[in-house]
């Protein structure tokens, strides 16, 4: 397992982290999610080999963006 956590612009309510959550628990590998609109922080756990590119996909079909920290 993985950890890594992303920063995401643009979030302001409860409404925008479910939107998020939705998106990247869609991912295959994906465990566990924590985000929030408060921080803008995204944190992702799942299997070795998840990749970025599809989180930051899934966030960006969410209508936010995201980068890796």
């Amino acid at each position: 397992m993985t950890t890594t956590e992303y920063q995401v612009t643009g979030m302001t309510c409860g409404h925008c982290e479910m939107s998020v959550r939705e998106e990247v628990e869609q991912i295959s590998g994906v465990e566990s999610i924590q985000v929030s609109a408060k921080t803008g922080q995204l944190v992702v756990t799942g299997a070795d080999d998840l990749d970025d590119a599809k989180v930051l996909a899934a966030v960006g079909e969410a209508g936010y963006s995201a980068v890796r920290v």
